[in-house]
């Protein structure tokens, strides 16, 4: 069982500390959690992240966090999704959860007709920037080296960063919505200079974000189910 929260727009950072207060204090009775929320503007740098990828944050607060990856950007119009699970009770191992969060993000987008592709060492789901709608699978052997050679092929719509602790989970998605995407020019997107992100209103699909929300919460609950 997981206990579905709509939070709508809330801070980053004291967001994160509930996470990491909910996750210390977890118990074996206390049930699952997913957070739904969107944040105001942030860039958010993972363990891994280099300083040189973020490049002109102007503006818009840098927060350091001890999730996984590198650099990343929060903002209106994107639906955040925060599973707090007990990997230990729903009965898979981290490599396994992280490929139902990216199904996921694939049946949310097939949902609205866009068809989502992962990209074996880059976590996180892409588009095809020339045919979003299109079904076929992404090409044998692309790997995430040709993210920065060829710019122009694909986009990403979802980054994934993820942290566990005691075998239970925190951080997790973010899916794109209806945002100013402008802010992800001022970073190397997930440590890829050039990449290219979207959101589904950029691909020509308008979706409410209270829609895009349910919809979202709905696929997670049922991909990341025992």
């Amino acid at each position: 069982m997981i206990d579905i929260r709509i939070l709508g727009r809330v801070d980053y950072l004291p967001t994160v500390e509930k996470m990491q207060g909910f996750t210390l204090q977890r118990t074996e009775d206390i049930h699952d959690q997913l957070w739904i929320c969107e944040h105001p503007p942030v860039f958010t740098q993972g363990l891994a992240g280099k300083a040189e990828h973020l490049l002109l944050p102007g503006d818009i607060p840098v927060v350091q966090s001890n999730r996984g990856g590198q650099v990343t950007y929060h903002g209106p119009g994107q639906v955040v999704a925060y599973p707090l699970l007990d990997l230990k009770r729903a009965g898979y191992f981290v490599k396994e959860y992280v490929f139902r969060l990216e199904e996921a993000v694939v049946q949310t987008l097939a949902h609205f007709d866009i068809t989502g592709l992962r990209v074996p060492g880059a976590p996180g789901i892409y588009v095809r920037l020339q045919d979003p709608f299109g079904h076929a699978r992404l090409e044998a052997g692309f790997t995430s080296q040709q993210l920065e050679s060829d710019p122009t092929y694909l986009g990403k719509i979802a980054a994934l960063g993820i942290k566990v602790s005691r075998h239970c989970t925190y951080h997790g998605v973010a899916l794109n919505v209806a945002m100013d995407l402008e802010p992800y020019s001022r970073i190397n997107p997930c440590g890829y200079a050039g990449l290219k992100t979207v959101d589904m209103a950029s691909l020509g699909v308008v979706v409410a974000w209270a829609k895009a929300a349910q919809v979202f919460a709905q696929k997670l609950e049922r991909y990341l189910a025992a």
